[in-house]
């Protein structure tokens, strides 16, 4: 089995493209990635758009396939709430807290769901108690940007929102053609900084699959919002695409809630198919990791909290008092396998493609530039 592709922090991965960013518009910060100075900037941020799946498909994204390529690693776990974040603070996972999709709570004995927000029994989580880190959006501001994010209306107010965008204009958009007008308007302002967030292409490959007749759809819609971004671009502007993570088509599934090895002793199940965040009860954590390294043996890297800290999966450091989020085991798939549990994740169970590993398919994010400098 091989290694995880453990990601690069500090010089090769999304947590270093906003310092970067902010570097180059002028902003006191690292240009970890050595970006050239500019004016305007305008993110293209694509959910799912892994830099192995564009790759496979150029003759469906011709504007982008013909763009320089440069690679740059998702974070761990390569899932689109860890990467919202990294993306919005500049920091690598352990230090922003955000360390997977469903997290326990500590001390309360509940999983909280980081993508929709959502937990048991009415209990409310405030944004900037769960992500207290300050966002790159409000350093932008107070260093003279104008900070833009475009997205679905829905979106809008969230606490997802509130914890990794907090500090923008948000400019409420539906359809694809709306959203390359809304962020064109607003790259017309003196010193703007835009996101522009697209999510379909991951939706439909969670349901049907990258590669897929429908994913080809949407790959070919993205290239065209690209195209037309890069061409709209004003003088002084330049355009990044990148994306949160990639994607890989489920070969195998196991139900973990029907497997008596991976269920003694655990008392929550979290994280996601990909990345396995497993909570064992009081005494029972020793006796979990050596049920599930038996059990998946060859099939995923399963380590103990403390050696994922050690081995630098959430970056240098993770900050004490994000440890109790982590699970007391990590079960991460290291082929096409995808670790579910129907009972509690009955759509996740449905999936065709899944994210969240440290694989190429799911880790490489392309950044890509087109400037009108």
């Amino acid at each position: 089995m091989e290694r995880p592709l453990v990601p690069g922090y500090g010089g090769a991965s999304l947590a270093d493209l906003p310092g970067s960013l902010l570097a180059a518009l002028g902003v006191g910060e690292s240009n970890a990635l050595g970006l050239d100075p500019l004016e305007r900037a305008c993110v293209f941020l694509v959910d799912g758009l892994g830099a192995e799946l564009l790759r496979a498909h150029p003759d469906r994204a011709p504007f982008l396939a013909e763009l320089t390529d440069r690679t740059l690693t998702s974070g761990f776990p390569a899932t689109t709430v860890t990467s919202l974040c990294s993306l919005g603070t500049g920091v690598p996972p352990g230090e922003h807290g955000m360390l997977g999709l469903m997290l326990a709570v500590p001390g309360t004995g509940h999983l909280f769901n980081c993508l929709r927000w959502t937990l048991p029994d009415k209990m409310v989580m405030d944004p900037v108690d769960w992500q207290p880190t300050e966002t790159v959006f409000q350093r932008a501001a107070r260093g003279g940007l104008d900070p833009i994010y475009v997205g679905p209306a829905e979106y809008e107010g969230t606490g997802l929102t509130q914890a990794v965008y907090r500090g923008v204009r948000y400019r409420a958009a539906e359809s694809a053609d709306e959203r390359v007008t809304r962020a064109l308007e607003a790259l017309r302002e003196p010193r703007a900084f835009v996101t522009v967030y697209y999510s379909d292409l991951d939706s439909v490959g969670h349901m049907v699959g990258w590669g897929s007749p429908q994913w080809l759809d949407q790959l070919a819609i993205v290239d065209d919002m690209a195209r037309r971004l890069a061409e709209g671009l004003p003088p002084g502007a330049a355009l990044y695409v990148t994306a949160d993570h990639g994607m890989v088509n489920a070969g195998e599934k196991i139900d973990a809630e029907q497997m008596p090895e991976l269920c003694e002793g655990v008392a929550m199940l979290g994280g996601e198919a990909r990345a396995r965040h497993v909570y064992a009860a009081p005494g029972a954590a020793e006796h979990v990791l050596d049920a599930w390294r038996e059990t998946l043996r060859g099939k995923a890297w399963v380590v103990s909290r403390q050696e994922a800290v050690d081995f630098g999966w959430f970056g240098p450091r993770v900050q004490h008092r994000w440890l109790a989020r982590i699970g007391d085991v990590i079960a991460v798939p290291s082929d096409d396998l995808a670790i579910t549990a129907p009972k509690r994740h009955k759509i996740e169970a449905l999936f065709t493609g899944y994210h969240g590993s440290m694989t190429p398919a799911e880790q490489y994010v392309p950044l890509l530039e087109v400037s009108n400098r």
